[in-house]
């Protein structure tokens, strides 16, 4: 439930506050429901439903849709006003999808791409990708009303660029906003993968749950946290890198190198890359994170191991942000999470064993529902949060009317 849906019984309610609440009813509202949850006299709702019509924010439910003059019946929010578009670039791939504006994913394409390739190069193909899926939904540019981008990296909230990132060589500091203004006249997110993806778990899977942290076993380790119901960055958009966190592991006598230049972080021990890694030291034929996974999934004495070892390392270091964030849920996503319980398992024991009894309580750790969709659809939510600020719809109102 978006927290703007709880409308106080006043006369100020705006036509943002009014929409929020079509947000919220999937099967639309009546007038009467209107007047019944916000306290506002008939009149007042229907200045406030005429406005939202006028915008084209709101259209009569289907049943309704041959009614002449002021409709009687239900309204619902018009996810074809216009189209989102959004891409979920990782360390070896990237997908991208054209979303309506409910963020439900009307069309989508994925390939495989080396981010190290740099920004030129992978926005490029982004670009292709976009209007590719436009030209086949047969929408122009005008159409789209918000780009998303993530990545696998830090972001600089507030500016759209990444910083200092461990994998993206040639990404620092690029103005990816920038980039897509010259072809999009509307707003451009960016951020960072697993933010969106703990903000797609949220709000599509436990919309009832505030608090959630969200982990990516990837090629590298990421987390994003969900405080409140939103997207918790800290103050510089470098809130929850867990991966980057530095341990110590008994058996290892020179703690291997991170690809951040620091040694012994949590992502070089039970990073996908570095499992492939040690599979390779120890003489098995790996290439990918993809390869590392069928090892541990067959049973490879060698990969299971290793796979034991970094599941126990991760839930050292999710213990430690459970007994400081206490979420309600943990959810983790990215290719290792598909290694049956060879992962989950370690992850379990260390967590209960390691967390505060209060904080652990209530706590559920399972594996994404999303993924891999859970950053294409979170940045969809977080885009059309964006597009529907009270302030947003009130000048769209405005305009319309005006």
């Amino acid at each position: 439930m978006h927290t703007s849906s709880v409308v106080a019984a006043r006369m100020g309610v705006s036509a943002g506050e009014i929409l929020s609440l079509f947000r919220d009813a999937s099967d639309g509202l009546t007038k009467a429901e209107v007047m019944h949850r916000t306290g506002l006299s008939r009149t007042t709702v229907n200045q406030r439903l005429d406005g939202l019509l006028a915008a084209g924010l709101l259209i009569p439910a289907p049943e309704d849709a041959r009614t002449r003059g002021r409709p009687a019946g239900r309204f619902v929010v018009n996810r074809d006003r216009g189209v989102l578009l959004v891409a979920d670039i990782g360390a070896t791939g990237l997908r991208t999808a054209l979303c309506d504006l409910g963020g439900q994913v009307r069309a989508e394409h994925e390939i495989r791409a080396d981010v190290t390739t740099g920004p030129e190069a992978i926005l490029s193909a982004v670009d292709e990708l976009f209007s590719r899926i436009l030209k086949d939904g047969r929408y122009d540019t005008g159409s789209v009303l918000g780009v998303g981008i993530d990545v696998p990296g830090p972001v600089d909230f507030a500016t759209g660029r990444v910083v200092s990132p461990p994998i993206m060589t040639g990404w620092d500091r690029f103005d990816i906003p920038g980039w897509f203004a010259s072809r999009y006249d509307c707003p451009v997110l960016v951020d960072k993968d697993v933010n969106a993806m703990a903000f797609g778990e949220q709000r599509l899977r436990y919309p009832d749950v505030p608090h959630l942290l969200m982990v990516k076993i990837g090629t590298g380790v990421g987390t994003g946290l969900i405080a409140s119901g939103q997207v918790h960055r800290g103050a510089d958009g470098a809130a929850g890198d867990v991966g980057h966190i530095q341990v110590t592991v008994d058996d290892v006598a020179e703690p291997p190198v991170c690809r951040c230049g620091n040694a012994g972080c949590v992502e070089a021990y039970a990073g996908g890359w570095a499992l492939v890694r040690d599979l390779r030291e120890a003489g098995r034929d790996v290439a990918t994170v993809d390869d590392a996974v069928r090892l541990i999934r067959g049973g490879d004495l060698v990969a299971v191991r290793l796979a034991r070892r970094a599941a126990r390392i991760l839930g050292g270091a999710i213990a430690d942000t459970v007994n400081l964030f206490n979420p309600r849920v943990i959810a983790i996503g990215g290719q290792l999470a598909h290694t049956d319980e060879q992962l989950f398992a370690g992850i379990r024991e260390i967590v209960y064993r390691r967390s505060l009894p209060l904080a652990t309580r209530n706590l559920q750790i399972v594996r994404s529902d999303l993924d891999p969709h859970a950053g294409i659809l979170g940045l969809a939510q977080l885009l059309v949060d964006g597009i529907y600020t009270p302030e947003r719809v009130q000048e769209l109102v405005d305009h319309a009317v005006a």
